[in-house]
């Protein structure tokens, strides 16, 4: 397990780049004031090493409204195509403990929780996908139904043909163009 520390010198620049990206894509997040992200985020260094996790491994991660009765703010991988640092992996480890030969290093959702994230469930999957096209090249392990995953199976999204697709695979599958989304709620 890494260490969640992180240098000042570090976080400082995290969240310089956090700022960039947020007032550049102000249509993700319309009703949220930097001033209340930032106030977040210095009150939660967890979420902060896990939002440099998510940085380290390709994801671009940005504050993206769900409806959330919550109040909570969600930040998403961002990245055009599925983050690049978490590709080739199974659904989970029981996925991953069932294949016999060419086993990936690693499963989506037990690197997901390593880094503090989520995978992106089907819902947050399309919202997302009203925001711009992503995964025109890649596709994303989604967080799967108990029912279908007790089956063997384990879904995944794209967007091919200007439509955002949700398919089906085993949970032992693995792609090089396949990674996964995280979602942090803080």
């Amino acid at each position: 397990m890494k260490s969640k520390k992180m240098e000042s010198a570090q976080a400082k620049a995290l969240l310089e780049l956090l700022e960039k990206r947020f007032l550049k894509n102000m249509s993700r997040h319309k009703a949220v004031a930097w001033a209340d992200v930032l106030l977040r985020l210095k009150s939660n260094p967890d979420a902060l090493w896990s939002l440099h996790e998510m940085e380290r491994t390709g994801g671009e991660p940005d504050v993206v409204q769900f409806a959330s009765e919550t109040g909570s703010l969600f930040f998403v991988d961002c990245s055009a195509e599925s983050p690049a640092g978490r590709r080739s992996l199974c659904y989970d480890k029981a996925g991953l403990d069932s294949r016999k030969e060419h086993k990936p290093l690693h499963a989506a959702i037990e690197l997901a929780a390593e880094m503090g994230v989520e995978l992106m469930d089907e819902s947050q999957y399309r919202q997302l996908q009203q925001l711009g096209a992503f995964d025109l090249k890649t596709s994303s392990w989604l967080k799967t139904p108990e029912a279908i995953r007790k089956l063997g199976g384990a879904l995944f999204g794209d967007r091919r043909y200007d439509t955002t697709f949700v398919y089906h695979n085993g949970a032992q599958s693995y792609y090089a163009a396949r990674g996964f989304r995280g979602v942090l709620e803080i």
